[in-house]
């Protein structure tokens, strides 16, 4: 901080204490406030924090926040990591991330994909990390061939070393932009945004999977150098080594991100054997995956904010014996344009009992009624416990599948469980 210019550390200085009073006063964690403040009084205050660090940043529609935390973890292996790994992913919530750790010279920043290209040209990192683009908060966000252009051409004008999850050809043509790329294959299960060529428009071939390739102006798959094998739950390195997961996050998401973060990690010269075993130690992030136990029944929470969220969500569920709340609010955060509810598959719902909670039941409700899968409605979590414990007393668990603001919800219910 001392190296910093005077207007900045004042900057700096007013923006910790407004998020330190933010959360005193039960607000909330501070990040935004702290970083709104901190850009009044030194606008250009992001560059200036960032001068001098290596710099990680994590850009996608889904798993943002997660593999932030996986890959700070791995970085922690060479010292303090400067990282707003449970969320807050505008300049502002970088900005406090930065303030809070004056000293870390490595520090991974999770970044709205909206943001990137602002956050590269301000901070001019060491590695861009970008894993998907899949529609999200439409009445928000930009389409998002848009936005794989607007990264493709500020990846352009730098010096960045990419790594990319070669399998999504949105994110693929965008990371092609690069002077130094590292490609990742991490899988893809949601693929109905890319079936065509983000270069000329024609339809992507894409058999057999992962390969994909546009027939009609020859842009394909890079070659890729890591790949994570879901069916041994291993990650398969340049060397041809494979390294056994054994992750304590489920599904074939969780094990992309892990993918992708050891080869961030080796991008900074931390090999997987040093990388792998901080990954390991992570149970939660920022609540997703936490298991809470109410009356005797344990609560598992899943986080899912769009389609390609629920078809992952839907892979690490339960048994059917294993009843199912689903809860969608459409607050400013989620977006309120619920009309992706219809491009999920729920029929894979059939079967298991399924509740649905949130402000936005009744839509939820009828796309079930659509797919023809049976459901109850429910005001809280909490109730429906206490229904299912009168009914079947030897019920022993329950999943959430929650979008943002039902899911933050939810989570202050229990006392925001990490």
């Amino acid at each position: 901080m001392s190296e910093l210019p005077l207007r900045a550390q004042l900057a700096a200085a007013l923006g910790k204490g407004a998020a330190s009073l933010s959360r005193a006063t039960g607000r909330g964690d501070g990040s935004v406030i702290g970083g709104r403040i901190a850009l009044k009084v030194e606008p250009d205050l992001l560059a200036k924090l960032a001068r001098g660090r290596r710099l990680a940043l994590v850009s996608a529609t889904n798993g943002k926040t997660t593999t932030t935390r996986l890959i700070a973890a791995a970085l922690r292996e060479l010292g303090p990591v400067a990282t707003n790994e449970h969320g807050a992913n505008m300049p502002t919530g970088h900005i406090t991330a930065l303030s809070n750790a004056p000293d870390a010279r490595n520090g991974v920043l999770e970044v709205d994909e909206k943001y990137l290209p602002r956050v590269l040209r301000d901070t001019n990192p060491a590695v861009v990390v970008l894993m998907n683009l899949s529609r999200d908060q439409m009445d928000r966000a930009s389409e998002i061939n848009l936005l794989a252009k607007k990264w493709r051409e500020a990846l352009a004008l730098s010096e960045t070393h990419v790594v990319a999850n070669a399998d999504d050809p949105l994110v693929a043509w965008a990371g092609m932009g690069a002077h130094y790329a590292t490609w990742v294959s991490a899988g893809q299960r949601w693929k109905e945004d890319s079936w065509c060529c983000p270069e000329c428009g024609g339809h992507l071939k894409r058999e057999p999977d992962p390969h994909w390739e546009c027939p009609e102006c020859g842009m394909r798959r890079p070659e890729t150098t890591w790949a994570v094998d879901n069916r041994t739950d291993a990650v398969i390195d340049p060397y041809e080594q494979r390294w056994p997961l054994r992750l304590n996050l489920p599904g074939d998401a969780n094990r992309a991100n892990a993918a992708i973060a050891m080869a961030t990690a080796a991008a900074y010269g931390i090999p997987p054997e040093r990388s792998l075993p901080r990954l390991q130690e992570i149970r939660s992030v920022a609540g997703r995956y936490t298991s809470v136990v109410t009356d005797g029944v344990e609560v598992r929470l899943l986080l899912a904010k769009n389609p390609a969220g629920w078809l992952e969500s839907f892979a690490v569920l339960d048994p059917p014996r294993v009843p199912v709340i689903l809860s969608v609010n459409a607050q400013i955060p989620d977006g309120k344009d619920t009309s992706w509810l219809w491009d999920v598959d729920y029929t894979v719902l059939r079967g298991r009992r399924v509740f649905v909670m949130g402000e936005r039941r009744t839509d939820l409700a009828l796309r079930l009624e659509t797919d023809e899968v049976p459901f109850e409605t429910a005001d809280k979590v909490s109730d429906v416990i206490t229904r299912l414990k009168a009914e079947q007393p030897d019920i022993t668990k329950v999943d959430v599948i929650a979008n943002y603001t039902a899911f933050q919800q939810i989570r202050a219910h229990y006392g925001r469980v990490q």
